[in-house]
């Protein structure tokens, strides 16, 4: 059994405000994807302007608040927000959803791209991989905050989490920041160097995801509000396996459509 460093999740507090280690790294994943999503753009020949670059960026800060708060509230709380609505607003109670999230960045992608016209998956593909360094981050903040840890465990690297019940359980979150961080990071981004169809490297991103996550979930403790919606299955495995079959068909429709051009031509 491993020892859970007990790191304080709050960096400095003055009065009611507070700087916790989750949102620093909101911000980093953030800095981190205004720096290198450029590099991606060059690679595509992409060149947008600089209130247009800056703009994208944030309708994808948008997205991701306005999106993971929503998406909590309906995929996974909706009974208790429609008898209190304001407690929507109060989002440092906790409670932002990553499938609602990534629902919201690409509602306010495509609302960019329709804006300046652009095609969506043109810029969808150089974004996409940095959205696991976002991840990662993100992770690593619900380790350090002792929150969605995993089921009990006999393993060696079972950890004892603050404010569990004193049996040791997996790093789930930890499993999560390797796995849809850094590993869907090196394999989206090789994707993205490699194949030159629009459209691949995004739904490969969303199909490896939604993998990533699924398999995940079984050793991830189901929210206690919910537990198990379909026989052994989580919320977070319906909203993941709907990602996978979305992948695998946009892919499939991809692959098609290019061979029908080239039968054609």
């Amino acid at each position: 059994m491993l020892k859970f460093p007990a790191i304080n999740p709050t960096i400095f507090k003055i009065g009611m405000f507070e700087i916790r280690w989750y949102g620093l790294f909101y911000i980093v994943g953030f800095v981190l994807a205004y720096i290198f999503v450029k590099k991606n753009f060059a690679y595509r020949n992409l060149t947008l302007k600089k209130e247009e670059y800056e703009s994208l960026l944030f309708n994808m800060m948008l997205g991701v608040i306005i999106g993971a708060r929503l998406g909590y509230v309906l995929f996974y709380n909706l009974s208790y927000y429609l008898h209190h609505p304001l407690e929507i607003f109060v989002v440092w109670h906790g409670g932002m959803s990553f499938h609602g999230g990534a629902i919201g960045v690409i509602i306010f992608g495509y609302l960019f791209c329709r804006k300046y016209k652009y095609k969506f998956f043109e810029l969808a593909d150089p974004v996409v991989p940095l959205v696991s360094i976002g991840l990662f981050w993100g992770r690593i903040g619900n380790f350090i905050n002792a929150e969605l840890y995993g089921k009990i465990t006999n393993l060696p690297w079972g950890m004892i989490f603050p404010n569990s019940d004193g049996n040791p359980r997996h790093p789930s979150q930890l499993y999560e920041a390797f796995l849809e961080g850094l590993f869907l990071f090196f394999i989206s981004y090789i994707i993205f160097r490699k194949v030159k169809k629009t459209g691949i490297t995004f739904w490969s991103w969303v199909g490896f995801y939604g993998l990533f996550r699924f398999l995940v979930e079984f050793v991830r403790e189901p929210d206690a509000h919910l537990g198990y919606i379909f026989w052994f299955m989580t919320m977070g495995q319906i909203l993941s396996a709907i990602m996978v079959l979305a992948g695998l068909i946009a892919i499939f429709l991809i692959c098609r459509k290019k061979s029908d051009e080239v039968q054609e031509s």
